[in-house]
């Protein structure tokens, strides 16, 4: 697979601003995007339906597996986006020559990351995988069927990569809470169109902590957000082991209290890896 790869220096300004719907998207590289020497640019002719938009940071241990998943899917039109964001490991290196395109840049907010993916994504539907989330192989054909453009957001069935029992429980009842939708949120995985993304401006990029059900709400003013049940992402639980069970859940129920009394721009988000 060629890959088209850029690399960013100097600082990124906003890249969306709010569109109306059906407006043109234009791709324009802020200064200091340059192309990497040796790089394959995407195939002008192709045309995907979905592109899968991977933000990275140090996941050299990871990234290789999640990106098999994706080469062993049974539908073929898509485009595998990555973002080496601040990598000090080899993802970036990992990622070159087994997706489509690669942007590395310094190291920037998680929401700056996927905006600039989705900005030069080519497929109509965007989904954003975690870099340590697996998708089963029929996955994208299945998102294709039961996702159509009454949707305007969602998310699959979330299941841990561990068989343990605590895990299992936080991960059935997470799961019930998207398809009741009592809450609309994600599992490592956040499925919309790209026109619709362009149109709320993208992630806020000044948000670190529950950026993607902020994401979702803007987002559901264009449809409805659908839980789909028959597409398995396997995700990563090391951040409950290094940080502990308890702490975490802990943690995102206290997150989810001041997201409904609060404005959460000042929380950071600590990296596990």
């Amino acid at each position: 697979m060629g890959t088209r790869a850029f690399t960013i220096q100097n600082p990124l300004p906003q890249i969306f601003q709010p569109k109306k719907l059906g407006q043109r998207d234009v791709l324009t590289f802020p200064a200091g995007i340059k192309p990497l020497k040796g790089s394959t640019a995407f195939s002008p002719g192709k045309s995907p339906s979905i592109s899968v938009i991977i933000p990275a940071h140090n996941e050299e241990y990871y990234l290789g597996k999640t990106l098999e998943a994706l080469h062993r899917q049974t539908c073929k039109a898509f485009e595998v986006v990555v973002i080496a964001n601040g990598c000090s490991d080899h993802t970036a290196e990992i990622a070159r020559g087994r997706c489509d395109q690669l942007i590395v840049l310094s190291q920037k907010s998680l929401g700056v990351a996927r905006n600039l993916g989705a900005r030069i994504a080519k497929g109509r539907l965007l989904i954003f995988l975690d870099a340590d989330t697996l998708l089963d192989p029929r996955s994208l054909e299945t998102i294709l069927a039961e996702f159509p453009d009454s949707n305007a957001a969602g998310t699959v069935r979330g299941v841990p990569d561990v068989s343990n029992v605590k895990y299992r429980l936080m991960y059935g009842m997470k799961n019930v809470v998207h398809r009741t939708s009592i809450h609309h949120g994600s599992s490592g995985v956040i499925l919309c169109w790209k026109r619709h993304f362009m149109q709320t401006g993208g992630f806020d990029e000044g948000l670190e902590v529950r950026e993607n059900s902020e994401l979702i709400r803007r987002l559901k003013r264009f449809g409805k957000y659908k839980y789909l049940h028959n597409v398995r992402a396997t995700t990563s639980m090391r951040r409950y082991d290094q940080r502990g069970f308890r702490r975490m859940i802990w943690l995102w129920l206290k997150l989810w209290i001041q997201s409904l009394f609060g404005d959460l721009h000042e929380r950071k988000y600590e990296t596990v890896r």
